[in-house]
């Protein structure tokens, strides 16, 4: 026999979860050229901004100066024109010339001003390539195996690309519950509440990680009758690993001062749920109950027994 007691009894759900990378990026060259160096080592941790790989910059840097001495020539053109278009109109209004020829000279400025601006433009394009030669890293997290190696001619179309960058500081667990749930948890998350989950091995002996549920997907799976959530994990001591197994417990809720039995207690049969409970005088009594949450060993009863009372946990088949 034991006591039913009072108790704090967190209402739970249990499920087989993935740990899933906020972001994971192949990088990959912007530019077409000979990888001449790289500045990681694989598996090594990154910050945003950290050099990784040169690109040859030689001929890009060709480029920009061609690129520059077009727009030195063509902004003598326009500058010239503008001169001529000037002398047209102070002899356009003394009728020297044909009006055409100044509308003809006026339509050159523009031209020229068009080329001009089209330099600029290649001017920045060549900047811009210029950059790409030197690759950084757009997030912090940890490198993979490097797939490429220094003095290979590498393009944009590489499917592969040099390195996997996948961020694992926060990291997240993407899990599924049943449909019926959906109801109990979105109104805890519509209330303001924040839901602890924590992360298990999958044997469940070993505990992980302690994070909060984030988000849950916008629609239920048909063919399984469940809906993916997404709970995250500061995971500063990296215990959680990308498309790792894990055990989840999504905190629901906590019933203050419930009354709680060993669910070896509980009993099943004609009367439904019920438990046998025994009085001072040690007579038993067959006690109709309404369970409420599990906890493990044990589940709370919302009606039938109090705080107090004795139940019998084994044994039930030999009373009399």
């Amino acid at each position: 026999m034991i006591w039913a007691g009072v108790t704090i009894l967190p209402v739970t759900l249990t499920a087989l979860g993935t740990v899933t990378p906020l972001a994971t990026v192949t990088l990959k060259t912007q530019i077409n050229g000979r990888l001449v160096s790289v500045g990681f080592q694989e598996g090594q941790l990154v910050k945003t901004g950290d050099f990784l790989a040169q690109i040859d910059p030689r001929p890009y840097q060709i480029a920009l100066e061609q690129a520059e001495a077009q727009l030195v020539r063509d902004t003598a053109l326009l500058s010239n024109a503008r001169i001529d278009v000037e002398r047209y109109r102070t002899l356009a209004a003394q009728d020297s010339i044909p009006r055409q020829q100044l509308d003809t000279q006026e339509y050159l400025v523009h031209q020229d001003e068009g080329i001009v601006k089209a330099d600029q433009a290649t001017i920045d394009s060549a900047k811009l390539n210029l950059e790409y030669c030197r690759i950084v890293a757009p997030l912090a997290g940890r490198l993979g195996l490097r797939q490429i190696d220094p003095g290979n001619y590498v393009q944009t179309s590489d499917a592969g690309g040099i390195v996997v960058i996948t961020q694992l500081e926060p990291i997240s667990v993407i899990f599924t519950v049943p449909e019926d749930n959906v109801p109990a948890i979105v109104a805890r998350l519509n209330a303001g509440a924040k839901l602890p989950v924590i992360a298990y091995d999958r044997a469940l002996t070993t505990k992980l990680a302690t994070g909060a549920l984030t988000t849950l997907d916008n629609q239920i799976d048909t063919t399984t009758g469940t809906v993916r959530l997404r709970a995250q994990f500061d995971n500063r001591d990296n215990r959680l690993f990308p498309n790792q197994f894990v055990t989840t417990i999504l905190v629901l809720d906590t019933l203050k001062n419930a009354t709680v039995v060993p669910s070896a207690a509980v009993q099943r049969g004609a009367p439904g749920t019920f438990v046998y409970v025994v009085n001072d005088d040690r007579v038993v009594n067959l006690r109709p109950v309404k369970l409420g949450p599990t906890d493990g060993d044990r589940v709370a009863v919302t009606s039938g027994v109090n705080a107090g009372e004795r139940v019998v946990v084994d044994s039930a088949d030999k009373l009399r």
